[in-house]
């Protein structure tokens, strides 16, 4: 049976994906990948997948780069009816399962790992409610499921009508492996590591993390570094590369672009702070912490609370508050032992509830049930 997996981007199905595919494709699925190649293709297919070039703009709205990418999973489909068609993430739902309806293929799998932007600012807008309109044209058929990554995502779906109960499925974030990502205990250093992990975007709450850096620095420059971890954004809301190298200095709060071992980056932390306002999925940056065994400092908002037992493995706070934000990381930072504390339950979490093996399971359920 074909297997089609829509993402937007290489490096996202190496994050975030590949295990699933490749577990797929050794229980006999014929498994391609379809995506942006971004420069990473190649690792891709060093691992023996197949790779198809998406033309997609991930974060763009221009009509014609819009209609270009859905008459190009139109054109894919139509050629290969008989495949299950996995779409990763809210774009690929919108068009791919747009095509996937007007062709009839035999099933789709729409995974939503967070609504983003539009879906942030409270109130639900014009635009939203066209998008949601269109899912729920695509998805009245048969053998369509939808896995969320959290409850609120599910409820949006089911209050607006865009799907019904039967088609729900719930999968916790993407998983971690744990064999990889063991738990490494702080290391001792001559100073402290507070590391964000995201892309340079508003909403992912950067600059409220440089504003606490600041209210911090007094009391810590020459003893903490903040390590920003993250490439540029081209997108409305994100933060130039001016302006990041006008508030980062380089020493105290340090702007260090993607890192491709994220690993070794957390291995090195102590502290883990991710005050997202956007409408997250589950966060792969803070199941990943967890499992390395690094207390979270993130938000009480959708998907970043997912990973977080308020006192137990971190602490949450409100959305844009710079002060909650830095009071938390004060008691971090002076309090080792609650930092080890918190470290070992972040552990603990990770190995109850995201394990890479569970996720796969309960895709390949899926994959099966469709078929």
């Amino acid at each position: 049976m074909k297997l089609l997996m829509i993402v937007s981007e290489d490096r996202f199905v190496l994050s975030h994906r590949k295990d699933i595919a490749l577990a797929a494709q050794r229980e006999g699925w014929d498994v391609t990948v379809v995506c942006k190649d971004t420069g990473r293709r190649g690792e891709l297919e060093e691992m023996g997948l197949k790779v198809m070039e998406l033309p997609i703009n991930p974060t763009g709205m221009n009509p014609l780069q819009e209609l270009r990418t859905l008459c190009f999973l139109y054109t894919l489909y139509k050629k290969n009816r008989d495949a299950v068609i996995h779409h990763v993430g809210l774009k690929n739902i919108l068009w791919g399962g747009l095509a996937a309806k007007l062709v009839r293929v035999h099933g789709v799998v729409n995974a939503v790992s967070g609504l983003g932007a539009i879906f942030s600012r409270g109130k639900i807008g014009l635009m939203a409610k066209c998008i949601l309109a269109v899912i729920r044209f695509s998805n009245t058929r048969k053998r369509v499921k939808v896995i969320f990554q959290n409850h609120e995502d599910r409820n949006l779906f089911l209050q607006y009508g865009i799907i019904d109960e039967s088609q729900a499925a719930f999968i916790k974030g993407s998983g971690v492996d744990l064999n990889v990502f063991r738990y490494v205990p702080e290391q001792e250093s001559d100073t402290l590591k507070v590391v964000f992990s995201a892309r340079m975007v508003k909403e992912k709450g950067v600059l409220v993390l440089i504003e606490s850096a600041e209210k911090l620095r007094k009391d810590y420059e020459g003893k903490v570094e903040f390590w920003l971890c993250g490439r540029l954004a081209v997108n409305a809301d994100a933060v130039s590369r001016k302006e990041l190298e006008a508030r980062c200095d380089g020493k105290y709060i340090k702007w260090m672009d993607f890192q491709k071992d994220m690993k070794s980056i957390l291995e090195q932390s102590h502290i883990m702070a991710f005050p997202s306002y956007y409408r997250e999925g589950v966060p792969k940056s803070l199941i990943d912490a967890c499992a390395i065994g690094r207390p979270i400092v993130t938000t009480n908002s959708v998907g970043c609370k997912d990973v977080v037992d308020d006192g137990v493995n971190g602490f949450l706070v409100p959305v844009k508050d710079s002060d909650a934000l830095a009071k938390k990381l004060r008691i971090l930072i002076e309090d080792k032992d609650l930092r080890v504390r918190m470290g070992k339950a972040a552990r603990e979490k990770a190995e109850r509830e995201f394990p890479i093996e569970d996720v796969i399971m309960k895709h390949l359920e899926i994959y099966h049930k469709i078929c």
